[in-house]
């Protein structure tokens, strides 16, 4: 038979993944990466070649 008795709440196995988690993921960084450097070539551009 199944136990249903509800006595005690097993703890929790996994801790919860925060921003430092998401960072850490290679497509996020490349994505992130790719946004930076045009940003950074847009405003390079202005700077010095308008």
């Amino acid at each position: 038979m199944l136990d249903t008795s509800r006595e005690q709440t097993p703890a929790p196995t996994e801790e919860p993944r925060g921003c430092l988690f998401a960072l850490s993921q290679p497509p996020l960084m490349i994505f992130l990466s790719v946004i930076g450097l045009l940003l950074l070539m847009a405003s390079v551009h202005d700077l010095f070649l308008l």
